[in-house]
């Protein structure tokens, strides 16, 4: 099981009993509304500030990887251009090699 999924299993056990708790609490009705309403609330906050943290962690790993293939991308170029100047040199070697006279 992944880590998110046991993490969101875990917030909605945490919602249900929270709400099973109030509703069998011996409080009048515009009470247990009440403690509901300021529940959700609070939760709703907690779940908010939870998917920010995420898109921001999620922006920052995108930023990375991002980083990372332009240096690949970078080396790549030098290599290529490393190569192509070496085969451009082989070939000009066989060129004078195979114009010269024996």
């Amino acid at each position: 099981m992944s880590k998110g999924k046991f993490v969101l299993g875990a917030l909605f056990g945490a919602a249900a009993g929270v709400v099973a708790g109030i509703l069998t609490a011996p409080k009048s009705g515009k009470e247990t509304r009440a403690d509901i309403k300021a529940k959700a609330h609070e939760l709703k906050d907690e779940a908010s500030d939870k998917a920010e943290k995420a898109k921001n962690k999620a922006n920052e790993v995108a930023r990375d990887v991002k980083a990372k293939a332009e240096t690949v991308k970078d080396d790549a170029k030098l290599k290529a251009g490393e190569l192509r100047a070496r085969a451009e040199n082989a070939v000009d070697g066989a060129k004078k090699g195979f114009n010269q006279k024996p």
